[in-house]
């Protein structure tokens, strides 16, 4: 029976997490909707988020009276941080090189999360996953090379840096067994706070807030507090994986609302990236599988709750 509940775990951590992936998915069109300054976003985007957090918790705490920890001992600060530098450095990457190919180099969240895993944790990858690492790295370079002859080498950089600050949270995250929900949402202040003090002179300059307001209201606290509950339930790079579902999508919805269309490398590189991270996938849930029908305990996924 112990295999059972653990599958059903499972099944839980992977609908909560697919909900975040599709939530983030509209992060990068609405942040292109709202059309401002690159601190004035970052403010409005963050402290909405902030916001949010503290009504949601609140709600938790005095309404349904269930006890929650915004931040759970150190380990969460700690926590907080990463997934504060990430919240700068994705924005950065926005600004600085195209949608597709910040979306394609954060697909690689979970090969990182599962380095971290390894180093760290001693979760040593699997010979499959080592070998959809080596598939994704010459994705990476495809994609990075392209923004060096392009000049946006800078963007392509930032957005491998929010990917090695994502996977750090999430291996943390998956180490302490406590419930991480809110720790990406109050994080929010940490970098929305610092923007404050960068702001033009004229204040906030965006052109449509509504859609940045909408974005960190109500989309980015469900996708990160999905996202961040998912190491509960599932290992960290199984729950990078689902960022996946950004990669395939933003890209679409920014195609569709402003024409941008990748270019040839972009595309080649995303699609090795896309094809590696599917069939790994696939891989592991086959694997899964058949480890919960002869009975491995290897296949049960531990949980905190």
């Amino acid at each position: 029976m112990p295999s059972t509940s653990n599958a059903a775990l499972h099944r839980k951590g992977l609908l909560i997490t697919a909900i975040g992936g599709l939530a983030l998915s509209f992060d990068i069109p609405l942040i292109r909707s709202a059309d401002g300054e690159f601190w004035s976003m970052l403010v409005l985007r963050n402290l909405s988020v902030f916001l949010m957090a503290l009504v949601l918790w609140a709600f938790l705490n005095v309404v349904l009276r269930r006890k929650t920890v915004l931040v759970p001992g150190r380990k969460g600060l700690l926590i907080a941080l990463f997934y504060a530098v990430n919240s700068l450095t994705f924005m950065l990457a926005v600004f600085n090189t195209t949608t597709a190919n910040v979306v394609f180099i954060l697909a690689f969240t979970s090969m990182f999360a599962a380095i971290l895993s390894w180093i760290f944790l001693g979760e040593r990858p699997s010979n499959a996953t080592l070998a959809t690492m080596a598939a994704m790295v010459i994705g990476v370079i495809l994609i990075v090379n392209e923004g060096l002859a392009s000049g946006n080498f800078f963007g392509d950089a930032m957005a491998a840096c929010s990917a090695l600050m994502l996977a750090s949270a999430l291996t943390l995250s998956r180490s302490s067994g406590a419930d991480m929900g809110f720790v990406p949402l109050v994080a929010s202040l940490i970098s929305g706070g610092a923007g404050l003090f960068l702001l033009p002179e004229g204040g906030l300059t965006v052109a449509e807030p509504i859609y940045i307001l909408f974005n960190g209201i109500v989309l980015l606290p469900l996708a990160f507090w999905c996202l961040a509950t998912g190491p509960r339930y599932l290992s960290a790079p199984e729950v990078g994986m689902f960022y996946l579902v950004e990669t395939v999508l933003a890209p679409i919805w920014v195609w569709i609302v402003f024409t941008e269309t990748p270019t040839t490398q972009t595309l080649i590189g995303g699609t090795i990236l896309i094809l590696a991270l599917l069939a790994h996938s696939l891989w592991q849930m086959r694997s899964k599988t058949r480890a919960a029908k002869d009975g491995d305990p290897a296949a049960e996924v531990p949980a905190t709750g």
